[in-house]
Order: C-alpha cells, then sequence, then structure tokens
C-alpha cells in the first residue's frame, strides 16, 4: 500500500517529465506565462516580477511573485505543478541572503531593488561528452606558421637589442672622457 507521500512523488516525477521547470530562487526575476481561458479562447498572459518566497512541499510547492504595476505593489502565488502554469523563465538572479523576501513589501523605489547574482561560467558543459581523439578531427600541423613566425618576430625582437647595446657604448664613453 502506498502512503500519500509516495503517490506525490510519483505524481511529481510525471509532470516534471512533461514539463520543464528551471530551478530558481528567492530573489530572482521571473516571467511566468499562466493560462487564461476566456470563453472558447485560449492565451498565455506573462506575469513578471521577483519572486519573494517559495515553498517547497512535493505536489503542493509554490511560489510568490511580486511586481509593481502602476505604482501597486501586486502578489500572486502560483503553484509550482500546477496545470495553468504554461512556462517559467528565470530573467535575472538576485543576490540575497535569506529566503522569504516579505521586506520588499515596504520598500520602494531604489531601495527595493536586488542587487544581481553573477554567475561564473568556466566553460564546461556537464551534459556534454567529451569528444574522442582521431586522426579525423585533429587539425593538421601547417609548417608554414613555424617558418614564418621567427621571421616576423626575429627582427623585432632584436632590433631595440641591437639600438640599446649601440647606445651603452656611447654613454660609457662619454663618462669617461669626463
Amino acid at each position: 500500500m502506498k502512503t500519500i507521500e509516495e503517490i506525490n512523488q510519483h505524481n511529481v516525477k510525471q509532470i516534471l517529465s512533461e514539463k520543464k521547470i528551471p530551478d530558481f530562487y528567492p530573489g530572482d526575476v521571473v516571467k511566468v506565462g499562466v493560462r487564461i481561458t476566456e470563453g472558447k479562447k485560449e492565451r498565455i498572459q506573462y506575469f513578471e516580477g521577483v519572486c519573494i518566497a517559495k515553498k517547497n512541499r512535493d505536489l503542493n510547492s509554490s511560489f510568490t511573485v511580486r511586481k509593481i504595476s502602476f505604482g501597486e505593489g501586486v502578489e500572486r502565488t502560483f503553484p509550482l505543478y500546477g496545470t495553468l502554469i504554461d512556462s517559467i523563465k528565470v530573467i535575472r538572479s538576485g543576490k540575497v541572503r535569506r529566503a522569504k523576501l516579505y521586506y520588499l513589501r515596504d520598500r520602494t523605489g531604489k531601495s527595493a531593488r536586488i542587487a544581481e547574482k553573477i554567475r561564473k561560467k568556466i566553460g564546461i558543459d556537464v551534459d556534454a561528452k567529451p569528444e574522442t581523439v582521431t586522426e579525423d578531427n585533429v587539425a593538421p600541423v601547417v609548417e608554414a606558421t613555424k617558418e614564418e613566425a621567427p621571421t616576423v618576430e626575429a627582427p623585432a625582437v632584436e632590433a631595440p637589442a641591437e639600438e640599446a647595446s649601440k647606445e651603452e657604448p656611447k654613454s660609457e664613453s662619454s663618462s669617461e672622457k669626463k
């Protein structure tokens, strides 16, 4: 006999296989596509704002998004695995130090801004498989580049050295005369 928790976890896995939900945290600016049905027509309306709270409770997970609309603060709580949500897109990552950002309700203007978290890209894809090295994908070594390089670099490096050596005896000879 399955417990309610096992049933909820199974339903979450089933929903995640159908729909991709990105990792986002409180402080992030998210754009939520909400399905709106008007009569027989269905459209998607986007709600963009700062995620101020996130609740992780398996199937009952939800998050709250706050935005300023015409000078008024508007908050909306969405179920994370609900059918009304079409898409979630992370616009900016916020650098915050707490889980619930309810203090933003009292703030307006510049004091309500959240600093952006800069994520470093190391240039390695975790999902990408490393390529096997074969003779086909290795670029051939060109001999001409090796021959050209010393001819171009050698005069540029040697010329200042020769000038410096010519200048040194002149300065020494002038000091010897005195």
